[in-house]
């Protein structure tokens, strides 16, 4: 997709983060652009600081979790604006693990697991239908990450798994539409090269109600961008950043080449990848990765 102009975009967790980083980003270059979010004052403000630029930008609360909510969701762009170009699910919560797997809480993996990977089947039933039946150039870009897609990372088992999940989906349904000759293109977004400065450290604040944290368990002590970077520094080691805007940018920068990969990699993360694959090519036992 070469020009973005008028197209009807829809971002999934578009309140914060990369969400609404592709949300301006996408508004700059003259989308109609269509956020939903569970989180209502965030998703207020990300409306009004679009607007506040003379861009166009509307809302709707939908919860990636429910099928039904995101079936609305679908239902009312279309009839809002006739078609819709392109879908960015994006939503994703990080549930903020510690210690071994064994002890955690078992809310905690259904939590996971149910905005993470039960959120991208709901997204992806909502709209992969209506985007199909267009039978014409659109592009559905999941927001996956390389912790799970290509690395597994011991401190995080509940998001390393929901993510390696996405990825198999996501691939799947690229393939999918391929085999049909779909219009419709699948993407593959991994926001980096380094840690990206969003609000994923402090997911609880979105936690629903009937999956409550066990306040006993054992925490990972980060709920900030900042806490990780302190507790790097304990080791005399510098946390590198990204900004969600850099991800936003280079986002449309690869959409415009219909990249599938859209993954820029660090080159500790490359090594990392490279050192598993040639783990499991040569049956070695494969070592814990050092990325950051």
């Amino acid at each position: 997709m070469k020009n973005f102009q008028d197209k009807v975009a829809v971002i999934t967790g578009g309140a914060s983060g990369v969400g609404r980083a592709l949300a301006f980003e996408l508004a700059r270059e003259g989308a109609r652009v269509v956020i939903s979010d569970i989180e209502v004052s965030a998703l207020e403000q990300t409306i009004a600081d679009i607007k506040a630029e003379g861009l166009e930008c509307a809302g709707q609360i939908a919860d990636v979790t429910n099928g039904d909510s995101m079936k609305a969701l679908a239902a009312s762009i279309k009839e809002q604006f006739g078609a819709i170009h392109l879908v960015f699910a994006n939503a994703g919560v990080g549930t903020g693990e510690g210690g071994m797997m064994w002890e955690y809480d078992l809310n905690d993996w259904e939590w996971g697991f149910r905005v993470n990977t039960w959120g991208l089947i709901h997204t992806i039933n909502a709209f992969i239908p209506r985007l199909v039946e267009q039978n014409e150039e659109a592009h559905f870009v999941v927001t996956g990450s390389g912790n799970g897609a290509f690395l597994m990372m011991p401190n995080t088992p509940i998001y390393t798994a929901t993510k390696a999940a996405v990825q198999a989906i996501t691939e799947n349904l690229h393939y999918q539409l391929q085999m049909s000759q779909s219009p419709v293109k699948v993407n593959a977004l991994f926001p980096g090269p380094h840690v990206v400065n969003s609000g994923i450290f402090n997911s609880e604040r979105n936690r629903p109600s009937d999956l409550p944290a066990n306040p006993e368990k054992p925490g990972s002590g980060i709920s900030s961008l900042d806490d990780m970077k302190a507790i790097m520094a304990q080791y005399q080691r510098e946390l590198k950043t990204t900004e969600p805007e850099e991800v936003a940018s280079f986002a449309l920068q690869e959409l415009r080449k219909d990249t599938f990969w859209i993954t820029p990699m660090s080159e500790k993360s490359e090594e990392a990848f490279k050192s598993r694959v040639n783990s499991i090519l040569k049956r070695t036992t494969p070592l814990v990765p050092d990325v950051l």
